[in-house]
């Protein structure tokens, strides 16, 4: 959408989920570019505070700080409470977890941080926020599902099925709330310099190169479709390894992503 319009059609205010470094970091900054004021939430005050310093600073709009495990049982009470009174009109979910590691070696206690943070977290906060945004005709919603959410793969079992449930969640919403002036997106970013995807690495793999996208690409991607899109996979080499993976018989996909996901064994929280 053009920057001139964002305003009116998401504003005044947006609320980020997993706001503190990387990817929602970034959201923040452009956002905030665009005019809107923010609500950042992520658990780890002392980053997310300087994200929040750094844009009030860098473009002058308000920017309320909510220090919050998005995996807690009533987290979407938890923020309706604290966002009382304020207009969200963008809804932007990009916090995860994600784990690489053999499905019977991951605990249950991640399994359900997973599926607590990547899955019902986003569900209830669209949940909340949405209502008010079809009475009013407008809004948005952009959900970070992720490529791995394509197809299954060795060692990223809970986190690639999680985000396909974020990506077919987006799918729905769109269909249903296109019609009452909503504007809902999935992002599925590939290989994307964020602090959770630097430890999934060995550090000779950690460095710039054309398999890795920045921050801002995404986020400028990202917002550029919104309203235009359903759902954007970042990156013009992003695109085409997507096309030709799904041009593959679905047996061949997994064995492919799996070959190259067995030889991940880290674990790590991802943006």
């Amino acid at each position: 959408m053009h920057t001139d319009a964002f305003p009116t059609r998401y504003g005044p205010w947006a609320l980020v989920a997993g706001a503190a470094v990387g990817l929602g970091a970034e959201y923040a900054r452009q956002i905030a570019g665009r005019g809107l004021a923010l609500v950042l939430v992520d658990r780890d005050a002392g980053p997310l505070e300087a994200t929040a310093q750094e844009v009030r600073d860098a473009s002058g709009v308000e920017v309320r700080t909510l220090v919050l495990d998005l995996a807690r049982a009533d987290i979407a009470d938890a923020v309706v409470a604290a966002t009382s009174g304020l207009e969200i009109g963008l809804l932007v979910y990009n916090a995860a977890i994600g784990t690489v590691a053999p499905f019977l070696e991951i605990s249950t206690a991640n399994v359900q941080a997973m599926i607590d943070v990547n899955c019902r977290a986003p569900l209830f906060l669209v949940h909340a926020f949405a209502p008010a945004m079809v009475t009013r005709g407008r809004g948005g919603i952009v959900l970070m599902s992720s490529m791995a959410g394509n197809v299954g793969a060795a060692q990223l079992t809970v986190y690639a099925a999680t985000k396909a449930f974020d990506l077919v969640f987006a799918d729905a919403l769109w269909a249903e709330l296109r019609g009452h002036g909503v504007d809902v997106l999935a992002v599925q970013p590939g290989q994307t310099r964020t602090p959770g995807w630097q430890s999934s690495q060995p550090p000779e793999l950690r460095g710039p190169g054309p398999h890795v996208m920045e921050p801002p690409q995404v986020v400028t991607e990202a917002l550029a479709a919104l309203g235009v899109e359903t759902n954007l996979i970042p990156g013009d080499l992003n695109r085409q390894s997507a096309q030709m993976l799904a041009s593959l018989p679905r047996r061949q996909a997994i064995e492919l992503i799996s070959s190259i996901t067995e030889t991940l064994v880290t674990t790590g929280r991802t943006s």
